[in-house]
């Protein structure tokens, strides 16, 4: 690479180049090129060591400190990227990826995200390109059917052209859609009491709930000491208790507090436990809470009518949101987002400068989505989803998870199967959450140093990566199945190195 330290009148710059950033054939050319290169990539993924094996700054003593004067040619970017890049990746896509929750990726949403690229339309109201406006309704309402959610989250079934009725949303993450249904909840909520006093507001969830509850919470204004973090146990299997609710709702109302909010999750991070939606909306209805599920992992599962109960009592919550990209194949990233009340969030989010307004925004007759959510400009993501289900089917999508929840199934058999482990809370969905047992040793932190132990020793060999989980205080290993390209045979290779990792372990133990 060069230096910026150059002569701007260098004579190695051609006085007859033009400077074209976008030509079609040389962009032809060239994205030939990173498709081979992706695809290569892809084909020998297993070589790689799934967890990556650099140290923190390894990148910056390799790379020159300032960016190249002069053009380069592709091909040294793609040498540099092989042998620089890529040592640093943990290779969320390969095979052997058990680790947290998986990133699912397909042909068909790679070329909706070339798609999405190549219009670079910044969709931010409907104006701006109707198409993405229109294409993401669509899309949603397609995804509600597949959920068997009420007719009160669809757009189909809602106000002309969608306005202030309900319907759906991508947005990024499923913090930025708790995000603004809080902020919806709160400005909703003030609104009822005449106040833009928040210090009474109080947020629930349980003890499972994401961490990023917390977070958007606080964001809103939500008083750190109202953010109610629920316990719960292994006698509900991490569900959140319907009963202690409502106990500490009351005890909440009797203080002088006023209930807000309540976050619920089919499928927890840490195990996978569901909240049972409809006995614990029933407790929020009865307090004018806003109720929202998140089903960022679960809830892609409930297409397949054997899960879909999992989902009973949706009609009671205001809103649900779930992420695609963890079991869809849909890549990053992608939450949907349904309201049964979008005029909710419009009038919690929307801006209208002068520089926007147009005559169908002013009509209210089409949906600006820049009013759904947090930021402004927004991509064309609809297009991702869209060829998904236009390129699978929903059978297709049914079988591949279902497809992972068989493999979770089979090592979940072998697990129990090997009288040294145990599987430490009921498996729901294609998670595994497992540990070594005591072997009569009762201390606690004996157990959690052995599986602490085994978890180093599988993960550095680079043959898979899992990680862990502290929940009721019980450590344990969580093995996710649902990487894209993941076969039976990794699941049964990963299980091999599982129980010789036990087998040094244990050994250095003296057990």
């Amino acid at each position: 690479m060069g230096s910026l330290d150059v002569n701007f009148t260098d004579s190695s710059l051609s006085q007859t180049d033009v400077f074209k950033p976008l030509d079609p054939e040389d962009f032809r050319k060239q994205a030939h090129q990173m498709v081979d290169f992706i695809a290569d990539y892809y084909a020998k993924i297993e070589s790689y060591p799934v967890l990556t094996q650099v140290q923190p700054n390894y990148l910056r003593s390799r790379l020159p400190s300032t960016a190249p004067y002069l053009p380069e040619p592709l091909q040294t970017i793609f040498h540099d990227i092989s042998a620089h890049v890529i040592p640093g990746i943990t290779h969320w896509l390969s095979p052997n990826f058990f680790a947290f929750f998986p990133a699912t990726v397909s042909t068909a949403a790679f070329l909706g995200e070339m798609l999405c690229t190549c219009f670079n339309a910044v969709g931010f109201n409907w104006l701006a390109s109707p198409a993405a406006t229109e294409l993401e309704m669509v899309v949603m309402d397609w995804l509600a059917h597949m959920l068997k959610l009420p007719a009160s989250f669809m757009f189909s079934s809602g106000a002309a052209g969608g306005v202030g009725g309900g319907g759906g949303v991508i947005q990024n993450t499923t913090s930025e859609a708790i995000f603004v249904t809080l902020v919806a909840a709160r400005d909703r909520k003030l609104e009822a009491l005449g106040t833009n006093d928040v210090k009474k507001l109080v947020v629930y969830s349980s003890d499972q709930t994401h961490s990023t509850f917390t977070k958007a919470s606080r964001l809103a204004g939500i008083c750190p000491s109202n953010v109610r973090s629920i316990p719960t146990s292994r006698d509900t299997d991490f569900a959140l208790s319907p009963e202690l609710l409502r106990k500490v709702v009351e005890a909440d109302v009797e203080s002088g507090l006023v209930p807000l909010y309540l976050c619920l999750t089919v499928g927890t991070t840490s195990t996978t436990a569901v909240d049972p939606l409809e006995p614990l909306a029933h407790v929020a209805n009865d307090y004018n809470m806003w109720v929202h599920v998140d089903a960022a992992y679960g809830g892609s599962a409930c297409i397949c009518p054997e899960f879909r109960h999992y989902l009973n009592g949706v009609e009671r919550v205001d809103s649900l949101s779930l992420s695609p990209h963890k079991w869809l194949l849909s890549y990053l990233d992608c939450c949907c987002l349904w309201v049964k009340r979008s005029d909710l969030l419009v009038n919690a989010l929307s801006t209208n400068p002068e520089y926007l307004r147009n005559q169908p925004s002013e009509s209210d007759s089409v949906v600006d989505y820049k009013d759904w959510q947090l930021g402004t400009g927004r991509r064309f993501k609809s297009l991702r989803l869209w060829l998904v289900l236009r390129s699978y089917g929903v059978a297709n999508i049914q079988s591949h998870i279902r497809s992972d929840v068989r493999m979770a199934r089979m090592l979940e058999g072998f697990v129990k199967s090997d009288l040294r482990f145990e599987v430490v809370v009921p498996r729901k969905f294609a998670l595994v959450c497992f540990r070594l047992k005591s072997f009569g040793r009762a201390e606690p932190s004996y157990v959690d140093s052995l599986n602490r132990k085994l978890l180093e020793w599988v993960n550095s060999t680079g043959r898979a990566y899992m990680s862990h989980t502290v929940v009721g205080g019980v450590y344990m290993l969580r093995f996710a199945v649902g990487a894209t390209l993941t076969e039976e045979r990794h699941v049964v290779a990963a299980w091999q190195l599982i129980k010789d990792g036990a087998d040094a372990v244990l050994k250095v133990k003296g057990v």
